[in-house]
């Protein structure tokens, strides 16, 4: 219970000092009540510090030799992360099993589209029967011709864009 109150505290904290910042780059309203507390005025002084450097350089605190050998010393004392090796490796099945699936998708695809690529006058193994024939039935081919005049004569149906009639 009490965690959860001191991130709620820090969350509320965060947000306000975020306010306090926008105020001074004027994106929002100032409200001089919230700055009434000690903690509000030395935010304030805080924001307006860096406002201040970073608009003159000169304004700036320049950290002693002895500070960068703090920071040097600190550096040098952090353990090293070190990333494991790859336990996986490459096995020759993993090997075999990703070129095997490299090789079913091209042969996928070749196989969809063989039949985009050879016209419809090729008659190969792969070419469709007809089971019934138009001759026998005069109100089939009348349907068959008024059906491939609106499809064409393949099977893709053939888009224009340009003017015409639109629907």
């Amino acid at each position: 219970m009490q965690a959860g109150n001191q991130a709620r505290q820090d969350h509320d904290q965060a947000s306000w000092e975020t306010s306090v910042s926008s105020w001074i780059d004027g994106e929002a309203d100032i409200r001089p009540e919230d700055l009434d507390s000690p903690y509000g005025r030395q935010v304030w002084d805080t924001y307006h510090l860096i406002g201040d450097v970073l608009r003159n350089q000169d304004l700036a605190i320049k950290p002693s030799d002895f500070f960068y050998a703090r920071v040097s010393k600190a550096l040098d004392a952090e353990p090293s992360i070190v990333a494991p090796r790859n336990l996986h490796g490459r096995h020759p099945v993993r090997l075999g099993l990703s070129s095997l699936a490299v090789a079913a998708a091209v042969a996928t695809v070749v196989w969809v589209a063989l039949p985009y690529f050879s016209g419809p006058e090729s008659s190969g193994p792969g070419s469709v029967q007809i089971m019934a024939s138009a001759n026998e039935d005069p109100g089939l081919r009348d349907y068959l011709d008024a059906h491939r005049e609106i499809s064409g004569s393949s099977a893709v149906r053939q888009v224009s864009f340009g003017s015409g009639a639109s629907r």
